[in-house]
């Protein structure tokens, strides 16, 4: 699939913080028969850097990333780089994730334990203006909509709460979120904190207990099992 009306090939910006699910998401992508022009990164400051030198035509994002997560990164792409689609790539297959991703602007939204023939149509439907969910987590975004499905209680985190959350779960000290969130101690803290009372959780290692138990956590925690 070339780029609509233009001719050349489609550009896509991949971004994940593991090199080997970018290296089985390059081999799905370029065996798809498309002679797209695939562009690498490892974070979401060094996608931002990419995307002012280079022009794309769409961005795969992970959410789940050290430093600038996904949903920070969807809203500043839309913010700054209006014209450049985000299809999410995430481990996380809950409605809630792709909600947040959506509302951040992204336009489409695939697990990485999908089939290959699906990522690929998921790039041509957005990279062509539309939008793209996978069937099964569609059902269960309406249904969560219709107020079929009852939340659980971390849907009512903020972005940036889930996002201190998430750090917290896979082993991260405060000190180490805070310089890579570029917040301050007290910052992170609060944040710890504000959780805890929307939770109703006493500690930290209920804390911890509750988002082992509801799949809670970084995807450099949880591996790279999804990879395609």
């Amino acid at each position: 699939m070339s780029h609509p009306g233009s001719g050349r090939p489609l550009r896509l910006l991949l971004v994940d913080d593991h090199s080997i699910v970018r290296e089985g998401l390059k081999r799905v992508l370029t065996s798809s028969d498309n002679p797209w022009d695939i562009t690498e990164a490892g974070t979401g400051f060094q996608a931002l850097d990419l995307l002012r030198r280079q022009e794309f035509d769409l961005t795969i994002a992970d959410l789940s990333m050290p430093g600038m997560n996904g949903l920070e990164l969807i809203r500043r792409i839309r913010a700054s780089f209006p014209a450049v689609a985000v299809l999410v790539l995430s481990m996380h297959g809950e409605e809630q994730y792709a909600m947040r991703a959506f509302k951040a602007g992204a336009k489409g939204y695939v697990t990485k334990d999908t089939a290959a023939e699906e990522l690929v149509a998921a790039v041509h439907k957005v990279a062509s203006g539309g939008a793209y969910v996978s069937s099964g987590l569609a059902e269960r975004v309406v249904q969560h909509l219709n107020g079929e499905l009852q939340s659980p209680r971390h849907a009512e985190l903020s972005d940036r709460e889930l996002d201190v959350f998430q750090r917290i779960v896979a082993g991260q000290r405060l000190t180490d979120i805070a310089a890579s969130m570029n917040l301050s101690i007290k910052t992170v803290s609060t944040h710890k904190s504000r959780v805890q009372d929307k939770l109703q959780l006493p500690n930290t290692a209920a804390l911890i207990r509750y988002g082992l138990e509801n799949r809670i956590g970084s995807s450099a925690e949880a591996g790279v099992d999804g990879a395609p």
